[in-house]
């Protein structure tokens, strides 16, 4: 046998490289089948990094999201059914101090008209609450626009979002006039609810509805206006980590020593939150497509060389190479290929993630679109999803040079150099 002979008795030795080598790096008369080769190494690199940056805004998105509806609303919520807590006190003091809660919250909401200066009324939600408790919002306290929270339980007034206060043509100090059905029953039936109270102060958190929907209003003065003196109508837990409530949830019901309604955050948008993971998922399917096609031009590519190597296999064969070595000479030629566009791939990917706000200011140019949300992209990288990623891009490439490979080995040597 001779020297190049032994050399491709070791699986993956030199000779094999470096025939695979060879292969790749395309003379003129191949210059199709090299175009092949880049269009799927730019397949394969424009796919991995699309899934890496998709994966990330949209782990961002779902993060951020996240923080504004745990940062206003309580993690836990308890509730006594269809009555009112008349014991909130005694509750919220017990509640506080079980380990792991933050705050409890006691808390009054009802639903009402809200108008101002515009004529046409807009529905929104009235959230009663303490000064110290509406103060322990961040998100509402970092985004003040107008006004001031300070005094928040003896202004007699009511904070307000932007979107909102846009809608019924309130600014600060102007009165906001909030009917509730919830009113005074009578013989000729049930009279609505109506006051009026000065906006003493305007938020906008941004990103979801509270700014377009939402009312604070004192405790005390919820109580009145609601006919729910003595009382709450529920108490909100802010836990330390919103991610162990199923644990506090089983210690509060303990604790309780009576039925109470416990509802978590999760069960409260669980909704919005199935949806964002089902467009999640949906969008590493479509995005994995392009990485499939990239693979599949792999294999035409391959399929087109091992057509033009024909007399090269025959001469490998007649040296003594085994069919075994045909096989992992093509596959290597093209998995470098796939290796290569992955690697590539998650450079882009991380590099455009890492620079997100960057290039959503630069799109936002020709879009027209400077403000609201998508101004700031938020991305958060997962390394199990970038992993994953990578694994599946290698795994479609590899299996995508299985049967080219297999094709090279199955052909005959004296059929090959009979054809030339």
């Amino acid at each position: 046998m001779s020297a190049g002979a032994a050399g491709v008795a070791g699986p993956f030795g030199v000779f094999e490289r470096m025939v695979a080598w060879r292969y790749l790096r395309a003379r003129r008369r191949e210059g199709f089948v090299s175009v092949i080769a880049a269009i799927s190494f730019s397949g394969i690199m424009l796919g991995v990094a699309t899934l890496i940056v998709v994966m990330a805004v949209m782990n961002g998105f779902r993060q951020e999201m996240l923080s504004r509806v745990l940062g206003i609303d309580g993690h836990l919520v308890v509730e006594a059914g269809d009555q009112p807590l008349g014991d909130w006190q005694d509750l919220s003091a017990l509640f506080a101090t079980i380990p792991g809660v933050r705050t409890a919250v006691p808390l009054i909401e009802g639903q009402v008209l809200a108008s101002a200066r515009i004529g046409v009324g807009n529905g929104a939600k009235v959230r009663g609450l303490d000064e110290a408790a509406l103060k322990s919002l961040e998100p509402v306290v970092k985004n003040v626009t107008q006004g001031t929270l300070d005094g928040f339980d003896t202004a007699g007034g009511v904070v307000i979002g932007q979107g909102l206060a846009e809608m019924i043509g309130a600014g600060l100090g102007d009165n906001v006039t909030l009917v509730s059905p919830d009113g005074e029953v009578t013989e000729l039936g049930v009279n609505p609810q109506v006051k009026a109270y000065p906006v003493i102060a305007v938020f906008a958190v941004g990103g979801n509805g509270y700014d377009s929907a939402v009312v604070f209003l004192p405790f005390g003065e919820a109580q009145s206006f609601f006919k729910m003196p003595d009382a709450a109508g529920s108490i909100e837990l802010f836990l330390d980590d919103p991610h162990g409530v199923e644990a506090v949830k089983a210690v509060v019901a303990d604790t309780a020593g009576r039925p109470l309604k416990l509802t978590d955050w999760r069960e409260a948008n669980k909704t919005f939150f199935d949806a964002l993971q089902v467009e999640r998922n949906l969008m590493f399917m479509a995005l994995t497509l392009i990485v499939l096609v990239a693979a599949l031009n792999i294999v035409s590519g391959l399929i087109m060389m091992v057509k033009d190597k024909g007399q090269d296999i025959g001469i490998l064969r007649t040296i003594g190479a085994s069919r075994a070595a045909v096989m992992r000479v093509f596959m290597m030629t093209g998995s470098v290929i796939g290796v290569a566009g992955t690697a590539a791939g998650v450079a882009l990917g991380v590099a455009a993630s890492l620079n997100i706000d960057g290039l959503s200011a630069f799109f936002s140019i020709f879009s027209g679109n400077s403000s609201g949300f998508l101004n700031r992209l938020p991305a958060v990288m997962n390394l199990g999803e970038t992993i994953s990623v990578v694994v599946m891009a290698l795994a479609l490439t590899f299996i995508a040079v299985v049967f080219p490979a297999w094709r090279a080995a199955r052909l005959d040597p004296v059929q090959a150099l009979k054809s030339t």
